[in-house]
């Protein structure tokens, strides 16, 4: 795929500056620009009461939220977005359901409104109904909230490509794509927002591979269209990523479930500026970014 720059991008103290601002515009870096909103990231937790694999411990996943929640109560975000694995998959409704209300027990003291994107794991041998009564989810998957100005859609890929929600084992998690309903809605979410856009995912939309919704391509023509998303912020590959393409930002954020001990975790806040700019303040192995 093509990678699109419109901006200059300078690599600068470990962080991902990208310039190309005009000369009357104030930068996001400045001190007196202060946010429209702030929000608190994290994602692809994974937890599960079983013995860890190679890379993947599940148990740990209770400490490293824990240390994500103290956080944010101390940077107190307007809200807070889990962008989907909250946990992993089980062999039994009652079992997969006992481990999200476990998950939820240490995601739900949070002072802040929580936000749940699906992934493919949450929904492995739930419902979607399922996951959002163990939760404080929406029960409908997808969805858009307002906050400071901005405007923040919730997308669900969570579908075969026939249109079938996962649920089940019903799905490969390769056959990832956001339905044409789906698509309806976004794009006409996208033509009544008036301030800036940012697109919470699971599975990316940034590319066309085994991590990516299938109809990535459709999906970023109706976000490019609009003129007005700012930025996606996805996971489910688990690992720090970015790439902008056609003006919109993608930010892959790492996976906490990845690697044994505190300080192999990761999350982040957000900060959204009135001129569409972004900041990424990230926490462990997240890596902060400064979008322009």
């Amino acid at each position: 795929m093509k990678q699109v720059q419109t901006r200059r991008a300078v690599l600068k103290n470990g962080v991902l500056c990208l310039a190309g601002f005009g000369a009357g515009q104030i930068l996001a870096a400045e001190p007196e620009a202060a946010p429209l909103v702030r929000a608190g990231l994290m994602t692809d937790l994974h937890y599960a009461d079983k013995v860890p694999t190679k890379t993947r411990f599940y148990r740990e996943a209770l400490g490293k939220i824990d240390e994500a929640v103290a956080a944010f109560e101390r940077e107190q975000p307007a809200f807070v977005v889990e962008l989907g694995d909250l946990i992993d998959q089980a062999d039994t409704v009652e079992l997969e359901m006992d481990w999200l209300r476990r998950m939820e027990s240490h995601y739900s003291p949070l002072s802040m409104p929580r936000h749940y994107v699906l992934g493919n794991h949450c929904v492995t041998t739930l419902t979607k109904a399922e996951f959002a009564t163990g939760t404080g989810a929406s029960k409908e998957p997808h969805y858009k909230f307002e906050h400071g100005g901005a405007t923040f859609v919730v997308l669900d890929a969570c579908y075969r490509e026939d249109g079938k929600p996962y649920q089940r084992k019903n799905f490969s998690w390769q056959d990832a794509n956001i339905p044409a309903a789906e698509l309806k809605w976004l794009e006409s979410v996208l033509n009544s927002s008036v301030g800036p856009v940012v697109v919470f995912a699971h599975q990316r939309l940034d590319e066309d591979a085994a991590h990516a919704v299938r109809n990535a391509a459709q999906v970023r023509a109706v976000l490019e269209k609009s003129g007005k998303v700012a930025a996606v912020f996805q996971g489910h590959s688990h690992k720090n990523d970015y790439q902008q393409i056609n003006g919109i930002h993608y930010t892959t954020l790492v996976a906490m479930v990845e690697g044994s001990g505190a300080e192999n975790s990761g999350y982040s806040m957000l900060e959204l500026f009135g001129d569409g700019s972004l900041r990424l303040k990230g926490f462990r192995r997240q890596v902060g970014r400064t979008l322009k």
